[in-house]
Protein backbone atom coordinates (compact mmCIF):
# COMPACT_ATOMS: atom_id res chain seq x y z
CA UNK A 1 0.00 0.00 0.00
CA UNK A 2 1.53 2.94 -1.33
CA UNK A 3 1.62 5.81 1.74
CA UNK A 4 2.14 9.31 1.84
CA UNK A 5 5.06 11.16 2.68
CA UNK A 6 4.55 12.13 6.23
CA UNK A 7 2.69 8.53 6.69
CA UNK A 8 4.22 5.23 8.68
CA UNK A 9 3.01 1.71 9.12
CA UNK A 10 2.44 0.70 13.16
CA UNK A 11 2.60 -2.74 13.55
CA UNK A 12 -0.08 -3.56 16.87
CA UNK A 13 1.45 -6.70 17.79
CA UNK A 14 -2.11 -8.21 17.84
CA UNK A 15 -2.71 -11.51 15.06
CA UNK A 16 -0.60 -9.40 12.56
CA UNK A 17 -2.78 -5.82 12.57
CA UNK A 18 -1.31 -2.78 11.39
CA UNK A 19 -2.08 0.41 11.39
CA UNK A 20 -1.24 3.57 9.43
CA UNK A 21 -0.49 6.72 10.92
CA UNK A 22 0.48 10.49 10.37
CA UNK A 23 3.55 11.44 12.50
CA UNK A 24 2.12 15.29 12.36
CA UNK A 25 -0.71 14.38 13.45
CA UNK A 26 -2.44 12.63 16.45
CA UNK A 27 -1.09 8.84 16.91
CA UNK A 28 -2.95 6.73 19.23
CA UNK A 29 -1.38 6.17 22.53
CA UNK A 30 -2.00 3.72 25.77
CA UNK A 31 -5.66 5.13 26.33
CA UNK A 32 -6.68 3.67 23.35
CA UNK A 33 -5.53 0.14 23.82
CA UNK A 34 -6.64 0.65 27.64
CA UNK A 35 -10.21 1.13 26.23
CA UNK A 36 -10.14 -1.24 23.59
CA UNK A 37 -9.14 -4.05 26.47
CA UNK A 38 -12.19 -2.48 29.47
CA UNK A 39 -14.96 -3.02 26.62
CA UNK A 40 -16.94 -6.17 26.77
CA UNK A 41 -17.87 -7.32 23.46
CA UNK A 42 -19.82 -10.84 22.70
CA UNK A 43 -19.97 -12.95 19.95
CA UNK A 44 -21.95 -11.26 17.26
CA UNK A 45 -21.97 -7.74 18.38
CA UNK A 46 -22.50 -4.96 16.69
CA UNK A 47 -20.12 -1.48 18.15
CA UNK A 48 -20.00 1.86 17.37
CA UNK A 49 -16.66 3.70 18.33
CA UNK A 50 -17.05 7.80 18.38
CA UNK A 51 -14.25 9.88 17.15
CA UNK A 52 -12.28 6.78 16.13
CA UNK A 53 -9.49 8.79 14.91
CA UNK A 54 -7.27 6.53 12.88
CA UNK A 55 -9.44 3.52 13.75
CA UNK A 56 -7.41 1.98 16.85
CA UNK A 57 -10.34 1.21 18.59
CA UNK A 58 -12.23 -0.62 15.90
CA UNK A 59 -9.39 -2.48 14.84
CA UNK A 60 -7.99 -3.88 18.02
CA UNK A 61 -11.32 -4.67 18.51
CA UNK A 62 -12.33 -6.47 15.44
CA UNK A 63 -8.90 -8.34 16.05
CA UNK A 64 -9.51 -9.53 20.29
CA UNK A 65 -13.36 -10.04 19.60
CA UNK A 66 -16.01 -11.74 17.26
CA UNK A 67 -17.69 -8.83 17.00
CA UNK A 68 -19.68 -8.82 13.66
CA UNK A 69 -19.67 -5.12 12.70
CA UNK A 70 -17.64 -2.07 13.82
CA UNK A 71 -18.42 1.24 13.08
CA UNK A 72 -15.88 3.69 13.76
CA UNK A 73 -16.89 7.61 13.38
CA UNK A 74 -14.69 10.26 12.37
CA UNK A 75 -15.54 13.94 11.70
CA UNK A 76 -12.08 14.53 9.72
CA UNK A 77 -12.27 13.81 6.76
CA UNK A 78 -8.09 13.60 6.17
CA UNK A 79 -8.00 11.18 9.29
CA UNK A 80 -11.05 9.34 8.19
CA UNK A 81 -9.53 8.16 5.30
CA UNK A 82 -5.90 7.53 6.48
CA UNK A 83 -8.11 5.14 9.12
CA UNK A 84 -10.36 3.44 6.17
CA UNK A 85 -6.81 2.44 4.54
CA UNK A 86 -5.97 0.99 7.10
CA UNK A 87 -9.18 -1.24 7.14
CA UNK A 88 -8.17 -2.24 3.54
CA UNK A 89 -4.39 -3.07 4.83
CA UNK A 90 -6.19 -5.80 7.64
CA UNK A 91 -8.52 -6.69 4.91
CA UNK A 92 -11.60 -6.27 7.68
CA UNK A 93 -13.55 -4.15 5.50
CA UNK A 94 -16.26 -7.23 5.94
CA UNK A 95 -16.13 -6.49 9.75
CA UNK A 96 -14.72 -2.97 10.24
CA UNK A 97 -16.25 0.32 8.35
CA UNK A 98 -15.43 3.76 9.15
CA UNK A 99 -17.41 6.82 8.11
CA UNK A 100 -17.17 10.25 8.04
CA UNK A 101 -19.99 12.33 9.85
CA UNK A 102 -20.42 13.82 12.62
CA UNK A 103 -21.46 12.94 16.15
CA UNK A 104 -23.84 15.78 16.74
CA UNK A 105 -25.71 14.69 14.16
CA UNK A 106 -25.42 10.58 14.44
CA UNK A 107 -29.08 10.26 13.99
CA UNK A 108 -28.96 10.45 10.29
CA UNK A 109 -25.37 8.42 9.59
CA UNK A 110 -26.55 5.44 12.09
CA UNK A 111 -29.59 3.14 13.25
CA UNK A 112 -30.99 4.84 16.64
CA UNK A 113 -30.43 2.45 19.29
CA UNK A 114 -29.07 -0.23 16.80
CA UNK A 115 -25.63 -1.13 18.81
CA UNK A 116 -25.08 -3.44 22.00
CA UNK A 117 -22.07 -1.53 22.44
CA UNK A 118 -20.87 1.94 21.86
CA UNK A 119 -16.80 3.03 22.67
CA UNK A 120 -14.99 6.59 22.60
CA UNK A 121 -11.82 7.85 23.59
CA UNK A 122 -13.20 11.95 22.91
CA UNK A 123 -10.76 14.96 23.17
CA UNK A 124 -10.32 15.72 26.76
CA UNK A 125 -9.60 19.14 27.13
CA UNK A 126 -11.52 22.50 26.70
CA UNK A 127 -11.51 24.63 24.13
CA UNK A 128 -10.05 27.64 26.16
CA UNK A 129 -6.47 28.96 24.95
CA UNK A 130 -6.23 26.36 21.60
CA UNK A 131 -4.15 28.73 19.06
CA UNK A 132 -5.30 26.70 15.86
CA UNK A 133 -8.70 24.76 16.03
CA UNK A 134 -8.29 23.53 12.90
CA UNK A 135 -5.14 21.58 13.82
CA UNK A 136 -5.73 17.84 13.56
CA UNK A 137 -4.13 17.43 16.85
CA UNK A 138 -5.73 20.22 18.38
CA UNK A 139 -8.89 18.19 17.46
CA UNK A 140 -8.00 15.23 18.57
CA UNK A 141 -7.01 16.81 22.05
CA UNK A 142 -9.54 20.01 22.68
CA UNK A 143 -13.39 20.10 22.45
CA UNK A 144 -13.22 21.73 19.05
CA UNK A 145 -15.64 19.54 17.13
CA UNK A 146 -17.60 18.74 20.14
CA UNK A 147 -17.35 18.30 23.63
CA UNK A 148 -18.72 15.79 26.60
CA UNK A 149 -22.24 16.07 26.82
CA UNK A 150 -22.09 15.92 22.64
CA UNK A 151 -20.23 12.51 22.71
CA UNK A 152 -22.48 11.01 25.96
CA UNK A 153 -25.54 12.07 24.02
CA UNK A 154 -24.72 10.52 20.70
CA UNK A 155 -23.95 7.28 22.54
CA UNK A 156 -27.21 6.91 24.33
CA UNK A 157 -28.77 7.67 20.60
CA UNK A 158 -26.56 4.46 19.45
CA UNK A 159 -26.98 2.18 22.48
CA UNK A 160 -29.73 -0.16 22.55
CA UNK A 161 -31.61 -0.35 26.42
CA UNK A 162 -29.37 -2.39 28.43
CA UNK A 163 -26.57 -2.39 26.47
CA UNK A 164 -22.83 -0.48 27.17
CA UNK A 165 -21.23 2.13 26.38
CA UNK A 166 -17.24 2.40 27.02
CA UNK A 167 -15.47 5.68 27.79
CA UNK A 168 -12.10 6.91 28.72
CA UNK A 169 -11.50 10.15 29.74
CA UNK A 170 -10.00 12.58 32.66
CA UNK A 171 -10.70 11.93 36.46
CA UNK A 172 -11.41 16.15 36.76
CA UNK A 173 -14.39 15.41 34.51
CA UNK A 174 -15.78 12.46 36.71
CA UNK A 175 -18.79 14.40 38.08
CA UNK A 176 -19.88 15.64 34.31
CA UNK A 177 -19.45 12.45 33.60
CA UNK A 178 -21.74 10.70 36.37
CA UNK A 179 -24.28 13.78 36.10
CA UNK A 180 -24.15 14.17 32.05
CA UNK A 181 -24.61 10.35 31.68
CA UNK A 182 -28.14 10.06 34.05
CA UNK A 183 -29.03 12.83 31.47
CA UNK A 184 -28.92 10.75 28.96
CA UNK A 185 -29.94 7.21 30.61
CA UNK A 186 -26.65 5.97 30.52
CA UNK A 187 -26.42 4.74 34.00
CA UNK A 188 -22.33 4.63 35.52
CA UNK A 189 -21.66 0.74 36.74
CA UNK A 190 -18.15 0.31 36.55
CA UNK A 191 -15.04 2.49 36.89
CA UNK A 192 -11.57 2.16 36.79
CA UNK A 193 -8.40 4.50 37.89
CA UNK A 194 -5.23 4.73 35.81
CA UNK A 195 -2.01 5.73 37.65
CA UNK A 196 0.43 6.96 35.42
CA UNK A 197 2.76 4.94 38.29
CA UNK A 198 2.23 4.48 42.19
CA UNK A 199 2.22 7.18 44.32
CA UNK A 200 1.26 9.84 41.67
CA UNK A 201 -2.77 10.65 41.00
CA UNK A 202 -4.91 9.12 38.46
CA UNK A 203 -4.34 10.96 35.40
CA UNK A 204 -7.23 8.77 33.71
CA UNK A 205 -10.47 6.73 34.06
CA UNK A 206 -12.41 4.30 32.61
CA UNK A 207 -15.75 4.14 32.62
CA UNK A 208 -18.83 1.79 31.99
CA UNK A 209 -22.44 2.93 31.31
CA UNK A 210 -25.60 0.65 31.20
CA UNK A 211 -28.13 2.46 28.62
CA UNK A 212 -31.70 2.26 31.38
CA UNK A 213 -29.62 0.39 34.36
CA UNK A 214 -30.08 0.25 37.77
CA UNK A 215 -27.90 2.35 40.21
CA UNK A 216 -24.98 0.60 41.69
CA UNK A 217 -21.43 1.68 41.05
CA UNK A 218 -18.49 -0.50 41.19
CA UNK A 219 -14.79 0.97 41.45
CA UNK A 220 -11.90 -1.98 40.25
CA UNK A 221 -8.44 -1.77 42.13
CA UNK A 222 -6.50 0.71 40.51
CA UNK A 223 -4.20 0.21 37.24
CA UNK A 224 -0.52 1.73 37.09
CA UNK A 225 1.15 1.59 34.00
CA UNK A 226 4.58 2.00 35.06
CA UNK A 227 6.43 0.75 38.07
CA UNK A 228 8.97 2.25 39.95
CA UNK A 229 11.67 0.86 38.17
CA UNK A 230 9.71 3.23 34.72
CA UNK A 231 9.05 -0.28 32.77
CA UNK A 232 5.56 -0.79 32.29
CA UNK A 233 3.58 -2.99 35.35
CA UNK A 234 2.65 -6.77 34.91
CA UNK A 235 -0.68 -5.96 34.96
CA UNK A 236 -0.49 -3.62 31.38
CA UNK A 237 1.49 -5.92 29.70
CA UNK A 238 -1.04 -8.25 30.33
CA UNK A 239 -3.55 -6.17 28.51
CA UNK A 240 -0.96 -5.58 25.67
CA UNK A 241 -0.59 -9.72 25.36
CA UNK A 242 -4.03 -10.22 26.05
CA UNK A 243 -6.20 -11.19 22.94
CA UNK A 244 -9.58 -11.52 24.00
CA UNK A 245 -11.52 -8.43 24.81
CA UNK A 246 -14.32 -8.59 27.44
CA UNK A 247 -17.16 -11.11 27.04
CA UNK A 248 -17.34 -13.92 23.91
Amino acid sequence: MKLKETERIDDLQLKGLKLIQDINGFCFGVDAVLLANFAKVKRGANVADLGTGTGIIPILIAGKSEAKKIIGVEIQEEVYEMATRSVKLNNLEDRVQIINADIKTIDKELEVHGYHVVTSNPPYMHIDGIKNPNDKKAISRHEVKCNLEDVIKAASRLVMPKGKFFMIHRPTRLVDIIELGRKYKLEPKVVQFIHPKPKKAPNLLLVEFVKDGRPELRILDPLYVYGEDGNYTEELKAIYDNEDIGEI
